[in-house]
């Protein structure tokens, strides 16, 4: 019988290698036996902490989403530095933003109970701010949510974008891609409520 210690070692490879196989291939083309042997560990022991390739995603998933709220850290305050601090996470880590992307594509319409209590949670932060007439109450939460995510992640899948219409390019920097992730989010929430309909 294992100790506790050896277990939860084991527990980490297994995890560590499950995000680098989910980054690579997607959950569909995801396979145990290579999550196995990058945690040096048996398939079956694989299945012994999860029941299934689907049910070790969603763990793996759950704690990235975790670790994305945690470094980035939702200020309903001032979206726009927050839009630029989930733009640097994910440009900083490409892998982890591949993993989640194959979740949307091939978990579609069916978002695990992680992703539902993250989004009703933080839909929910920015409703209170919106009572507080820090943010534009005309909004629903969820459209601000997603909004913002989106243009927070616009180039930290496509970069190579800008290096194919160079010569369209004022200022080809990672640096001006961030500026203009921030100023999008200004436009629509600015910082401090700016545009806060008081009531």
């Amino acid at each position: 019988m294992p100790s506790s210690i050896s277990a939860d070692s084991t527990r980490d490879r297994i995890l560590s290698a499950a995000t680098a196989e989910f980054s690579r291939y997607g959950i569909a083309g995801a396979r145990i036996e290579r999550i196995a042997k990058g945690a040096r560990t048996s398939k079956e022991r694989v299945y012994a902490y999860f029941r299934s390739k689907e049910a070790l995603y969603e763990f793996v998933a759950a704690r990235e989403m975790a670790l994305v709220s945690e470094a980035t850290r939702l200020d309903p305050t001032d979206l726009p530095e927050y839009a630029g601090r989930v733009h640097d996470y994910f440009l900083s880590h490409p892998d982890r933003y591949r993993l989640m992307m194959w979740g949307q594509l091939e978990f579609a319409g069916e978002a695990g109970a992680v992703t539902r209590e993250t989004v009703r949670r933080k839909a929910e932060v920015l409703r209170r701010a919106q009572e507080a007439g820090q943010l534009d109450p005309s909004w629903d939460p969820i459209d601000i949510l997603v909004l913002v995510s989106q243009i927070a992640m616009t180039w930290a899948g496509q970069l190579d974008l800008v290096e194919a219409a160079a010569d369209q390019v004022r200022d080809p920097s990672v640096a001006a891609r961030r500026r203009a992730v921030v100023a999008a989010v200004q436009r629509l929430f600015p910082a401090g409520g700016a545009n806060a309909e008081k009531a």
